[in-house]
């Protein structure tokens, strides 16, 4: 009589455990879910923002000289290039010329390096010097 009862103990806890893990692992499994908080704006606060405000290009350089120097520098070549494209973009003939240039640009900030150039690199490096 006592081993039944023994034997009937033992399964009670064990069923108890295997609910309570069971319990547990639902619930830590239901908060994997929660949305983290944002820190992205809402259209709440974008309906904040008149939409008429588009600060002007003397606006814009203002701000960024105020801010640093080499800002401001950066902000009138990026809109002097801005400009530039939209002339470009008018008719197709300067589309052409734009790219031309911009590939020609291109070159000169990185020019190709010549096959002798690569083998002296590659020697260099076997040699060990």
């Amino acid at each position: 009589m006592q081993k039944i009862l023994l034997t009937l103990k033992q399964a009670l806890r064990s069923s108890f455990l295997v609910v309570g893990l069971m319990v547990f692992i639902g619930l830590s499994g239901s908060f994997i879910f929660v949305q983290q908080a944002s820190y992205a704006t809402t259209l709440e606060e974008l309906k904040l923002i008149p939409p008429e405000y588009k600060p002007n290009s003397e606006e814009k350089l203002n701000r960024a000289n105020e801010y640093d120097p080499g800002v401001g520098v950066q902000e009138e070549k990026r809109q002097e290039a801005y400009e530039e494209a939209i002339k470009d973009s008018k008719n197709l003939n300067t589309i052409e010329k734009a790219y031309e240039r911009n590939l020609k640009a291109e070159k000169e900030q990185n020019p190709p390096e010549s096959f002798g150039e690569k083998a002296k690199e590659v020697i260099e490096k076997v040699t060990g010097k």
